[in-house]
């Protein structure tokens, strides 16, 4: 795979949490472990985005 193919993935991937998370706080009773949960894998990919960069 190329490098800024795996870097697009992680980027989309970043994003679908993030409509995810908007998605889970306009319900009528929000699971906030959930949004919990999706704010942890949304910060790890930001992380891993970062890395990235810094490599290459």
């Amino acid at each position: 795979m190329r490098l800024d193919g795996h870097l697009g993935k992680l980027r989309q991937k970043h994003a679908d949490i993030e409509r995810e998370i908007a998605k889970e706080t306009l319900r009528p009773v929000p699971d906030t472990i959930r949004i919990t949960a999706l704010k942890r894998q949304k910060l790890k990919l930001k992380e891993e985005i970062t890395r990235f960069n810094d490599i290459h």
